[in-house]
């Protein structure tokens, strides 16, 4: 709970952002990297608040877009003990124990997810805001998958496997959008923040 409240005070007159996931272990070299980076920097320039686990890889290319591009860049560090390094590229970051604490805090303040390649944490992270947007405890927002050839294969098993046997609804696979195009990633979020964030008079808050 203490974690909770400092997030809550440290980012209390940021408001929305648009939270990016990634793997820590992308290396400056990748082109995902760069992809995070330009990213990064284009939900600057929009006026979007940037917020990402503030780590290495591709949290640490997004931060670095949206910090050079002069934007607010938020890094939700978790300790851990085989990623110890938190990137330099944040204006507001905080630290976390918990795992609980710090998605919470995602969630606090997203208006839009987007996810790049990443492992068990990045996946954690995805299917937590699926299953909170599918359920209806955080509002509507737009859920990107960037990188078509990383991802395909997961969405053709939510076909084949839940959505096959009936574990999911067809429209549950439509909750996001796989693409590589950051126009469309960008006109997209753009055009749901227009429309829906500077209309909605509910300040960021826990899920319910």
């Amino acid at each position: 709970m203490a974690e909770l409240q400092t997030a809550a005070e440290t980012l209390q007159n940021i408001g929305w952002g648009v939270s990016v996931f990634g793997s820590a272990r992308i290396k400056p070299d990748s082109p995902y990297y760069a992809l995070g980076e330009e990213l990064g920097a284009r939900l600057a320039k929009a006026g979007l608040t940037v917020i990402a686990g503030g780590g290495p890889g591709i949290m640490e290319a997004t931060n670095k877009g949206a910090f050079e591009a002069g934007g607010n860049s938020i890094g939700l560090n978790i300790k851990l003990p085989h990623e110890t390094k938190n990137n330099r590229y944040q204006t507001h970051s905080l630290s976390f124990d918990y795992f609980y604490s710090r998605k919470a805090t995602f969630f606090m303040h997203s208006a839009a997810y987007i996810a790049l390649p990443g492992g068990y944490g990045t996946l954690d992270e995805l299917f937590e805001v699926m299953t909170l947007v599918q359920t209806g405890k955080v509002p509507p927002a737009p859920i990107v998958l960037i990188g078509t050839e990383f991802w395909s294969g997961l969405i053709d098993w939510l076909k084949q496997g839940p959505l096959a046997n009936h574990l999911i609804a067809a429209h549950d696979v439509k909750l996001f959008t796989l693409t590589d195009d950051l126009d469309l990633v960008m006109r997209n979020i753009e055009a749901f923040c227009a429309e829906f964030v500077d209309e909605c008079h509910t300040a960021p808050a826990l899920p319910e």
